[in-house]
């Protein structure tokens, strides 16, 4: 394939400026992400009193050193919990990714019980049923550090408890589907929480604090005025021999997620898939560092998305499919550490050509088995008399059919706008891409703010009009402050993906990692065997 020539020169002054707002955003995701892990770490006198270590801790411990772990809605409840940005604590109190355990890729869930004791949100709910999801749609074992209050029952919602049904019955799922689910018992683990290791294959109980139990002491009083300790009531050495519910006990942390990851080695789970292909692969040519400097935080200015791809793709080659028909999308094949992938851009709005040209590639990679990834800036399909003469609508359509029933992996990164219809056509969260995820400068949502104002501006005026009334144009100008306020906020990415409306943000400059492993992901979970079976004896 041909290599691309770059025309970026970062010796200009729209480079520095690009690179200090860019840089401004990652410190601010940074800073925002640390909250948590400081939060956490707070607790640490509470967590050597008891010999135990701090989540983050037996999150290291039990990962394989030197190896990838992409964290999962990294800023996840972030403006939930309070709407002081500056006081705000994001995670909902776990933490989820994938890693690597005895060489095996796995789904990790890790309760961040430094935080309110791990306590269930409805966020914190929602984000671990999208880690289950991931794990039963790509065969990843799920592994998970139990220590939680269970729900927040001071933040109690009944959303958060009608979805912590869902927890469990996705446990049952994976199970079912022969995907091994693992526990390791670190702390207490009450009410709905005692389902996780009853939900679960194998659980490894932490000697002295440990702890599972569907009422604990204060509300098995509160409930029969029964009196009972915790070891006696759900401790992990009554459940290893009495309850049966814990399979192996450690005498601590350590050694519980020793145990763990001898488990996940003894399953073999590596036997059943083949080595994925690409062992050989150039790097770019351009360095990631420049992708900082390259993209405009600001949407609104025009950039050759080309660009990018060439800091993301094996040794910046890649074939440019029909480039001067519908030229605003731009559709290239390439391969990323080896692996094919059609990749979707924008270079503007999309047009009908280019919704044609898209639905065309999208069926030519599903003919083919390559996945896709869709690299989102984009404010939306072309408006205006001329394009609904030319069937806008109906190829817009085309476009939009092919991205929904694809049958191949979709990844969705945007890196910029995301706005209205072009968020849908270019697979967004609507569409259930296998992941999503977002870099600091994306905007996203129905329309822009100032798009919003003005239209709701000019259908003020017509009405006035209609009804021969004078227009109010000092009121008009305060509305369009205040759309523009309130668009603006929803449309940040620090405040969507709070909501969970994207699987994390990542800095720019990991993008090529980040992607390599997602397709990795992919393409294991195409190529592996499973052995689902219909029976679940363990626990009866």
């Amino acid at each position: 394939m041909p290599q691309f020539h770059s025309r970026l020169n970062p010796a200009t002054s729209e480079f520095e400026k690009n690179r200090e707002d860019m840089l401004a955003l990652i410190e601010r995701v940074q800073t925002i992400t640390a909250r948590a892990a400081e939060k956490s770490a707070s607790s640490k006198p509470r967590f050597d009193k008891r010999g135990a270590l701090l989540p983050r801790e037996r999150l290291a411990r039990i990962l394989d050193p030197g190896m990838p772990f992409l964290e999962l809605n990294n800023i996840g409840g972030f403006l939930v919990d309070t709407p002081d940005p500056e006081k705000s604590i994001p995670g909902c109190s776990v933490i989820n990714g994938i890693g690597y355990i005895s060489g095996v890729r796995c789904m990790l869930s890790v309760d961040d019980s430094g935080i309110n004791a791990g306590a269930m949100t409805t966020f914190s709910t929602h984000k671990s049923i999208r880690a289950m999801d991931i794990a039963l749609e790509k065969k990843l074992p799920f592994v998970h550090l139990v220590e939680s209050a269970g729900a927040n029952l001071l933040e109690y919602q009944v959303e958060m408890w009608m979805a912590g049904g869902g927890i469990f019955a996705r446990l049952a799922r994976l199970s079912a589907a022969g995907v091994p689910t693992l526990v390791v018992l670190h702390g207490a683990s009450a009410a709905g929480g005692a389902y996780m290791p009853g939900m679960s294959d194998y659980v490894i109980g932490i000697k002295g604090n440990g702890k599972a139990y569907l009422a604990g002491p204060a509300l098995l009083k509160a409930a029969t005025g029964e009196e009972a300790d915790d070891a006696t009531l759900g401790g992990a050495e009554m459940h290893s021999k009495v309850s049966g519910l814990v399979e192996y006990l450690a005498e601590d942390d350590a050694h519980g997620l020793a145990i763990a990851r001898e488990l996940v080695a003894q399953l073999d789970w590596n036997r059943h898939c083949p080595q994925p292909p690409g062992a050989d692969y150039e790097e770019p040519l351009y360095p990631a560092e420049e992708l900082v400097g390259l993209v405009p935080v600001d949407y609104r200015q025009p950039y050759d998305v080309r660009e990018v791809v060439a800091r993301i793709v094996d040794a910046s080659d890649f074939l440019d499919f029909k480039p001067a028909y519908g030229a605003s999308l731009v559709c290239l094949q390439a391969k990323v550490y080896g692996m094919p992938v059609g990749i979707i851009g924008n270079n503007g709005p999309i047009d009908p050509d280019g919704a044609t040209k898209c639905a065309q590639f999208i069926q030519l990679c599903d003919q083919s088995g390559t996945p896709l990834l869709f690299l989102q800036n984009i404010t939306g399909y072309m408006v205006g008399t001329q394009y609904e003469h030319a069937g806008m609508i109906k190829h817009g359509s085309k476009m939009i059919q092919a991205v929904t029933n694809t049958r191949v992996p979709r990844l969705t990164l945007m890196i910029g706008a995301s706005f209205g219809a072009g968020n849908y056509g270019m697979c967004g969260q609507g569409y259930d891409p296998d992941f999503v995820f977002s870099w600091p400068n994306t905007q996203i949502g129905v329309m822009g703010g100032e798009q919003a104002a003005k239209t709701m501006s000019e259908v003020a005026r017509a009405g006035a009009v209609r009804r021969g009334l004078e227009v109010d144009e000092q009121q008009l100008a305060a509305q369009e402050e205040t759309v523009i306020a309130h668009y603006d906020k929803q449309s940040d990415v620090f405040y969507t993906s709070g909501r969970l409306l994207d699987d994390g943000v990542i800095d720019p400059r990991d993008t090529r990692k980040v992607v390599g492993l997602l397709l990795q992901t992919c393409w294991e979970a195409r190529n592996r065997e499973v052995f689902p079976n219909a029976f679940g004896v363990g626990r009866m």
